[in-house]
């Protein structure tokens, strides 16, 4: 294995996201310990010494990886936060947000799915337990928000459905793919529907 080498010179932006992109499916498929550098440079077509030339680690790719989306993602729901929806629109605001980073990072979401209680565990990865934090708080303070002004039910166990959102939107990394028969946003109406106003029909 060759020896690691600090970045020299100014690699190309876009290059360095290419790249990244590339890491980032061999890091969802094959789980972050299987995972060398010698095999993102073979999916990559390059040379394994030529990766470093880029970056000093895997350690260092997923970092930028998982950091990446996150910045992102709270771009994203800190506008949403700051907006001053009432309960359900923040939820649906959120939700619709949540399935335009999987359309954006489907492979960087499924990495933090599968990575992110292992990697926390390191001070580098510290920011993967304060963004965990963070967005326990944004969905249970916006449904205990609903709940209170009675715009969601007053026997709604708050922790089960945050727990039971959370999962139900982010599994779908797993299934989607960029491209296909509906957009993010149509997806995010679909599971709105059923998770809002359920699938019986009123009688």
């Amino acid at each position: 294995m060759p020896t690691k080498k600090k970045p020299q010179g100014t690699p190309s932006p876009e290059r360095r996201r290419e790249l990244l992109a590339t890491a980032a499916e061999v890091f969802a498929a094959q789980g972050y310990n299987a995972t060398t550098v010698r095999k993102i440079a073979d999916a990559a077509g390059m040379l394994a010494g030529s990766l470093y030339y880029h970056f000093d680690s895997k350690e260092s790719m997923i970092d930028e990886i998982l950091s990446t989306f996150l910045d992102e993602l709270w771009e994203g729901y800190d506008a949403v936060l700051a907006a001053g929806l009432g309960p359900r629109e923040t939820i649906e605001a959120l939700v619709t947000e949540s399935f335009r980073e999987i359309d954006r990072h489907r492979a960087a979401v499924a990495i933090y799915q599968k990575e992110s209680r292992h990697l926390a565990a390191q001070p580098r990865f510290q920011y993967l337990v304060d963004s965990q934090q963070k967005f326990e708080k944004a969905w249970l303070g916006t449904l205990e928000r609903g709940v209170a002004d009675r715009t969601f039910r007053a026997d709604l166990d708050i922790r089960l459905t945050y727990r039971f959102v959370r999962d139900t939107v982010w599994v779908a990394a797993s299934w989607y793919r960029p491209g296909g028969l509906h957009s993010p946003e149509e997806i995010a109406r679909q599971y709105l529907s059923m998770v809002l106003d359920g699938i019986a029909l009123r009688t």
